[in-house]
């Protein structure tokens, strides 16, 4: 049996059906994986929308889900790294992670820690890859530099303030105000509640903004940057043509890297990261987690369950 979560159309929540596809055999260089959970990413509720058709075009039906984590059933020719029923996680390079088998290349994945449950896992790839590398590689942040991050409870978020407290950096969230304790527990110094503050008339000047929102958020936070600061969104792809003159603003993706994800998961089984977890539930439930997702949810990540 192999059900995928699926839609065959674009719309709402009525769009997405749970089918029965054929398990997909296992290509040179990749490995099937038995899925054991796959996190839940706001591209699945754009894509679904259709707000991302455009640019990624799809061949309905298709199925949703980017990341996962679970065991090895067969490999392909040529895969070395991995036999069956290794323990693996990792993103995946387009969609499918919401089914129970899925073909995935094997350079993508990463062996999950034994004190590292599924779950967990399968909150990390593309959450804690974004946060490292937009902080790091695109926002190139150092040592006493103060950072602001917006959407700083959600999943992506979570993992930014972490990374930036243990570099060293003056970490500033914006978020609601329930989930300010939690931000402070993670390492955050100051956390703004955007529904009663406005933080750039509080905050500022800051050498970094990680833009998870988008929107008005992103044009008052030219506000606070500071003269060599920049901004780097992955909420906002027209950022780079709408960057005011004299400022440095720049639209980040993600991207796989299988052995920093191994480094960053070992932080998370050694207990020196934490992975926040805010929903579980079956494939079955999915296509109303990803609903809740659109509409605002705890802090972390939300998984999805395949048994």
């Amino acid at each position: 049996m192999n059900r995928a979560l699926r839609i065959h159309g674009y719309g709402g929540a009525e769009v997405v059906q749970l089918d029965q596809v054929l398990v997909p055999p296992a290509a040179p260089s990749e490995v099937v994986v038995r899925v054991r959970a796959a996190g839940v990413n706001p591209l699945d509720w754009k894509i679904r929308d259709g707000l991302m058709r455009d640019a990624f075009p799809l061949a309905l039906p298709a199925a949703l889900g980017i990341e996962l984590a679970g065991e090895v059933s067969t490999i392909g020719a040529g895969v070395t790294a991995f036999s069956p029923g290794d323990r693996v996680m990792g993103p995946l390079p387009g969609l499918g992670a919401y089914a129970d088998h899925v073909a995935v290349a094997a350079s993508m994945l990463t062996r999950t820690p034994a004190e590292l449950d599924d779950v967990r896992a399968a909150a990390m790839p593309v959450a804690s890859l974004t946060a490292w590398q937009a902080l790091f590689d695109a926002g190139e942040l150092q040592r006493g530099q103060t950072v602001l991050i917006h959407g700083a409870a959600g999943g992506v978020g979570s993992f930014a303030v972490q990374f930036a407290r243990r570099a060293g950096a003056r970490v500033v969230c914006t978020a609601q105000s329930v989930n300010a304790g939690y931000l402070h527990a993670l390492g955050a110094h100051e956390v703004i509640d955007y529904r009663t503050q406005s933080f750039w008339t509080s905050t500022g000047p800051v050498d970094l903004v990680i833009d998870l929102v988008g929107g008005a958020t992103l044009e008052h936070s030219w506000q606070v940057l500071g003269e060599r600061g920049r901004i780097v969104s992955t909420a906002a792809p027209e950022i780079t043509a709408n960057t005011p003159s004299g400022k440095r603003g720049v639209w980040f993706q993600m991207r796989p890297d299988a052995a920093k994800l191994g480094e960053l998961a070992a932080l998370a089984a050694r207990g020196d990261l934490s992975v926040q977890v805010s929903e579980i539930a079956d494939l079955a439930e999915a296509g109303a987690v990803i609903e809740r997702s659109k509409t605002g949810h705890g802090p972390g990540k939300a998984i999805i369950t395949l048994t």
